[in-house]
């Protein structure tokens, strides 16, 4: 039986997890060309005591905010316990990696520090030097935890209303707007989570996502460890190096759910050698779970049609729409059920906002459906005046459930709720027949001559010019006060400097976005790689790309090209 099948008001997550010890597996942990490292229940909640102890004996003490920001692997995922254990407030925060500057990077943790009133970080011996020259709180390496004493010490005992975590929103010049929730939040959105999909003793959550990400967190991190279920864990950078190690650890270990990002999809398909994945059997997964960013049907398409083989099919695909706020999922595909998807008529989307099917393909758009909300979770579509819409008319995106955040931590400036306790999402979307449609950010929004242009649908386009780095394009606006309208910009990594190949390259963007979107793009930047900018969980940052691209332009007073 789980632990969780109900509300759980009246628990916290240490009465909920699997710290009760056993000798069933807790947590496994691979890696390519290693062996995996295995802890029975009994050994993580040995590990978990010992380093309690430790950051007891170095002060920890109810109520304090420690940054855990260590590569991915069992040692992190430890000493979050062992924060819960005191009292503590633990966040998980990305670690310094070779794709983040390292001045930003201790910029970040300096103004979350002075925001938030962290009590120490927690970091990698390579990175805390730099970052205790920026920030005004104890940085440890983990061999200064290890010359602390592990004195024992009694869990704390918080009231089910009390915040038992933080997570940060992720961003590229800091990650300072941290999510509170509470135990009971927590608590009762994986009781409602385990429900819709189903989950037993019987299955085994496989995940690289990086547990600074609500998905990685919630869904691949405390979900198994509270219910008791096994977690197969790895780390992101190996993941996306090594792509295969996902899918040899479903065949091993008879994976059954595992949570992907849309760009995973692709990148599993395209990426997983032939060699790679043959004799894998991918038949015990009951639910690759899309969610995080845009859905994409031909993702889906591309990612069954590979993997057939391997025992992949249309029903083992499901997708969910999920916010940091509600902790996590608010709507989610029923296990088993092919995902929905709808084919809009493109110009009564984009001029009239209105979700209008249509059997026309040369006018469609296809939207990917997130499925009905969760239990105890709701979600209503409202126009500019804040009253409801009616069915397929687009609008920002409430939430409302039982398991929302206590609030915005040390920041009484931003306002969570509105005066019926509902959030507004800043996303844009439609309801039909009782489930979620998402159609983009109402920040993203790109209004050009009376046309609602989502970037995501552009970008596709765009991504899929041969000579453009998959993935490493943005689209934005631009306003225009000669136009009176916004401009459509497109800025793209390429390997080439040909200047011929450039000219070519722009050409053709141009062409496919026109064809694909009827809308004229204005403005075609191609850049080196590594040039674009992307948040701390991997997405490209179009406001800050946007603001990039204006501050070069300006350098050099360029106009249109």
């Amino acid at each position: 039986m789980l632990t969780l099948s109900r509300r759980a008001d009246y628990l916290t997550l240490l009465d909920a997890a699997c710290l009760r010890g056993g000798a069933e597996p807790a947590l496994i942990y691979v890696a390519t060309d290693a062996e995996p490292i295995t802890l029975s229940a009994e050994q993580f909640r040995a590990e978990v005591e010992r380093f309690a102890g430790q950051l007891h004996s170095g002060g920890i003490r109810p109520r304090d905010l420690i940054v855990i920001a260590l590569p991915q692997g069992v040692t992190g995922v430890c000493l979050f316990w062992a924060a819960l254990w005191l009292g503590a407030l633990p966040s998980m925060f990305p670690p310094l990696t070779e794709k983040l500057d390292p001045a930003r990077y201790q910029a970040s943790m300096r103004e979350l520090v002075q925001l938030s009133g962290v009590r120490a970080i927690i970091a990698a011996d390579a990175t805390a030097p730099l970052l205790a020259e920026g920030v005004a709180c104890p940085v440890w390496r983990l061999a200064d935890l290890a010359a602390q004493p592990a004195l024992s010490v009694a869990t704390a005992q918080p009231a089910p209303d009390e915040v038992a975590f933080l997570q940060h929103s992720s961003g590229t010049t800091g990650l300072q707007k941290g999510v509170a929730l509470s135990h009971a939040a927590v608590l009762n959105q994986l009781a409602s989570l385990s429900t819709t999909l189903k989950l037993t003793r019987e299955d085994v959550i496989v995940s690289w996502l990086p547990l600074y990400h609500d998905m990685g967190l919630i869904a691949g991190f405390l979900l198994p460890l509270i219910q008791g279920v096994p977690l197969v864990l790895m780390s992101p950078f190996d993941w996306v190096s090594h792509p295969a190690l996902l899918l040899r650890a479903i065949h091993t270990y008879r994976g059954t759910l595992c949570w992907l990002p849309n760009f995973a999809y692709n990148h599993l398909a395209q990426r997983v050698r032939q060699r790679d994945s043959a004799g894998l059997d991918l038949r015990s997964v009951r639910a690759f779970i899309n969610c995080s960013e845009p859905v994409r049907a031909e993702s889906h398409s591309q990612f069954i049609e590979r993997f057939a083989e391997n025992g992949i099919r249309p029903e083992m695909l499901a997708v969910s729409y999920a916010m940091a706020e509600n902790v996590f999922a608010v709507t989610q595909t029923p296990p088993g059920e092919i995902v929905r998807t709808e084919q809009i008529n493109r110009a009564a989307l984009q001029g009239d906002g209105i979700a209008r099917p249509t059997h026309d393909p040369s006018a469609a758009i296809t939207m990917v459906s997130c499925g009905p909300c969760i239990a105890n979770s709701a979600v209503k579509v409202v126009g500019e005046d804040g009253q409801p819409l009616p069915e397929r008319r687009v609008g920002e995106v409430l939430i409302r459930s039982d398991c929302m955040l206590t609030g915005y931590y040390r920041r009484p400036d931003l306002t969570v709720f509105d005066a019926q306790r509902w959030v507004h999402t800043g996303d844009r979307g439609y309801l039909a027949e009782g489930e979620v449609f998402i159609v983009g950010r109402s920040k993203d929004l790109i209004i050009n001559a009376g046309k609602n242009l989502y970037p995501q649908d552009l970008e596709v386009l765009v991504n899929a010019v041969m000579g453009v780095h998959p993935g490493r394009a943005v689209v934005f606006g631009v306003y225009d006060v000669r136009e009176g309208t916004e401009l459509i910009a497109v800025v793209a990594e390429v390997e080439s400097d040909d200047a011929a190949l450039h000219q070519r390259l722009k050409q053709q963007i141009r062409q496919q976005v026109a064809r694909g979107a009827e809308v004229t793009v204005s403005y075609v930047t191609l850049v080196e790689r590594g040039w674009l900018i992307k948040t701390s969980s991997g997405k490209i940052a179009r406001s800050a790309n946007r603001d990039k691209w204006l501050a070069a332009r300006q350098q050099v007073g360029e106009g249109a090209s």
